[in-house]
């Protein structure tokens, strides 16, 4: 999504692209996610909650939030960044860095609309947060009053178990409260990158399937020159390719390629993990169920159920423990739905950053810019995160919005 809507941007300000995608359009965890379009939840991932759930939480295989035990310098480094940024006034300050990005991310979506991306977003009504008991809903609604007060619109109600259940028949009698978010979308994040891809493509863009990219090389120092093409990208085809500059939107894989680009912000693999299933009253938006962090959105007649944020190597097989830990968390929340028979088992790797913060912007090489690091906020913020990625390559200013977003922090 990043990547893409990156390079779509870019061609409405007149430039030429080429995209490089090592396996194939949306086979990434751009295709298998919730498909959730919701900037009034997008918000940092370290938060004060992270601390109270504990160590001890974290290394339980059937835990929602998993570390394997396993002697990792990269990991640990990471872990304990993520640690220091889980306080409430760096919760606070990150936050009011998402702000003015996630006021823009519909207007992004919509310009995408406009512009030939064919498959819809639709609006989410409704979007359910679900939960057992009602002393567990505060911690949602403390959170979304946080986000409120950090200046981010929120419009939402508090339901109880039988309003919910009216308006979601697929959830059980276990289900005693509920929030219900108003104003938020979702699509179906394959078939919309999909289209986006075919949007590039159909505007004369280069979208080159099973190429990676090996290296870039260009000169820290440079300036731009008229007419220069001095950004050499190193392809695992054995070519070489030139350009005026280059975006990396690799997500987990990012730090790989921008490394000597003074980028030294870790980005750590979060992986994510669903499955489709029929439902007998499949719900007509979004539901959630916090308290096991899973998400659950209607797609294709048939209900994506995802869950899990695992801390592994982005390239790790799939582990059907982690399946197997979000089927039972659902089992007894969600009636008429078939657990037992599943489809499209899938695992995904978000890439996340010790500060919650993406990598956004320019590199220490004023032709090699960087968009990644979303953690769970790729979709939502990917149109937007392309629209400012092209103002900052065509114009050389970056826009203010990037400012708490610099790769080089």
């Amino acid at each position: 999504m990043v990547g893409l809507a990156t390079a779509w941007f870019l061609q409405e300000r007149g430039a030429r692209v080429t995209v490089f995608e090592r396996a194939q359009v949306a086979a990434g965890s751009s295709w298998g996610n919730a498909g959730w379009l919701t900037p009034s939840l997008a918000a940092p991932l370290p938060e004060p909650a992270v601390l109270r759930y504990g160590l001890r939480a974290a290394l339980r295989s059937t835990s929602p939030v998993y570390v394997p035990p396993r002697a990792d310098p990269r990991l640990l480094r990471f872990l304990a960044g993520f640690a220091r940024n889980s306080t409430v006034n760096r919760w606070r300050t990150a936050m009011g860095a998402f702000v003015p990005v996630n006021r823009r991310a519909f207007d992004a979506f919509d310009l995408l609309a406009a512009g030939g991306v064919a498959v819809p977003t639709r609006t989410a009504v409704p979007f359910l947060a679900c939960y057992r008991d009602p002393r567990e809903r505060d911690a949602l609604v403390i959170e979304l009053e946080e986000i409120r007060d950090a200046g981010q619109h929120v419009d939402f109600d508090l339901l109880d178990g039988p309003a919910a259940r009216t308006l979601q028949p697929a959830l059980t009698d276990k289900i005693n409260a509920a929030v219900r978010i108003d104003g938020q979308r979702f699509c179906d994040p394959g078939s919309f990158v999909l289209s986006l891809a075919n949007s590039v493509r159909a505007r004369g863009g280069e979208v080159r399937e099973g190429v990676g990219v090996l290296a870039i090389h260009a000169d820290r120092h440079d300036r731009y020159r008229t007419g220069a093409a001095d950004v050499s990208v190193e392809l695992s085809t054995g070519q070489r390719g030139r350009f005026d500059a280059v975006v990396v939107a690799s997500g987990a894989w990012l730090p790989h390629l921008v490394r000597s680009f003074g980028v030294r912000t870790p980005v750590q693999a979060g992986r994510g993990y669903s499955f489709s299933v029929a439902a007998r009253d499949l719900p007509q938006g979004p539901l959630y169920f916090p308290a096991h962090r899973v998400a659950c959105t209607p797609l294709g007649g048939r209900l994506r159920i995802a869950g899990m944020m695992e801390f592994r190597e982005p390239h790790a097989p799939l582990d059907r423990r982690r399946v197997m830990a979000i089927v039972n968390a659902v089992r007894p929340l969600l009636a008429g739905v078939d657990l037992d028979m599943r489809t499209q088992e899938w695992v995904g790797s978000r890439p996340c950053t010790p500060d919650g913060l993406p990598l956004i912007g320019r590199t220490a090489s004023p032709r090699v810019f960087v968009a990644g690091g979303h953690g769970m906020w790729g979709i939502t913020l990917g149109p937007v995160t392309g629209q400012l990625v092209a103002e900052a390559v065509i114009t050389g200013r970056s826009p203010a919005e990037l400012a708490p977003f610099d790769p080089l922090r």
